[in-house]
């Protein structure tokens, strides 16, 4: 396993939940890439190079705070892409 940031599987996840709650104005890839690479630079990194430590850092975003944590970001980056998306 290589070193790789936690939280780009977590974010993913809480995305795809995200997705299910909030309707976005374009659900293209380029939309979501850019929702989620904004989101990420706004959460902090988590890098871990074994299975061990990423069960560790999925165990810690039970919580319902940082889940909400996550959340707020996922929206704030849904509100600057819809108003500035890269395309037509």
């Amino acid at each position: 396993m290589v070193v790789y940031n936690a939280m780009e599987t977590v974010v993913n996840r809480m995305f795809e939940e995200f997705q299910k709650t909030f309707e976005m104005s374009c659900d293209c890839q380029i939309c979501r890439e850019d929702v989620l690479a904004i989101a990420l630079n706004k959460i902090p990194p988590r890098y871990t190079s074994s299975e061990k430590g990423l069960l560790f850092v999925k165990g810690e975003y039970i919580s319902p705070q940082l889940q909400s944590d996550i959340m707020r970001e996922l929206l704030a980056a849904a509100t600057v892409v819809a108003q500035n998306r890269h395309h037509v």
